[in-house]
């Protein structure tokens, strides 16, 4: 057994629950205190996965890196993606303005790594009613670009779906 390390990107508009997403996953923790990421935060998780059809299992450490959301920022968060073989991008789904920026972010990831994978997060799904959750994640499925694993309805508080999203980059990075 091996282990490989691949980068991954997370990023999206300000306060979307980039940083809480990487808590849930990395850490198993969430808490409800807001921390603003300034610049960028890197963690890192092995996670174990096999390809269909082969017996031998692979560990793949991610490096993630978790970007700032704000706006002025835009300019320099393309250097960080330098070298990232997936992203995460995610919006909140009560905040309706973040899941319209959700297809610039892709394309702003994509022209630094065009040949990279995304998985679209729409965050923060424990804050609405779960009827409006199916038709929010029919609407920003991306299903026009190669690139583009799924689009998953995620909370970081409850972490629904927040293994899923790493494990999907994962998979496909092995």
């Amino acid at each position: 057994m091996s282990t490989i390390s691949k980068k991954i990107c997370l990023f999206g508009d300000f306060g979307v629950g980039k940083t809480s997403l990487i808590r849930q996953f990395v850490e198993c923790q969430f808490s409800d205190e807001y921390l603003s990421t300034v610049g960028v935060k890197i963690s890192r998780k092995l996670v174990s996965s096999s390809k269909e059809g082969l017996d031998n299992r692979q560990d793949l450490q991610l490096i993630i890196w978790d970007i700032e959301g704000s706006n002025k920022f835009k300019a320099v968060a393309q250097n960080y993606f330098q070298g990232s073989k997936g992203a995460v991008i995610v919006g909140d789904v009560t905040q309706p303005e973040t899941l319209n920026h959700l297809r610039e972010h892709i394309q702003t990831f994509l022209t630094v790594n065009p040949k990279s994978y995304i998985v679209v997060a729409l965050n923060k799904s424990d804050m609405i009613a779960a009827e409006y959750l199916e038709k929010i994640r029919k609407m920003y499925q991306f299903t026009d670009q190669a690139n583009i694993l799924d689009t998953y309805i995620t909370s970081a508080k409850t972490g629904n779906n927040v293994n899923e999203i790493f494990q999907a980059l994962a998979t496909r990075l092995i």
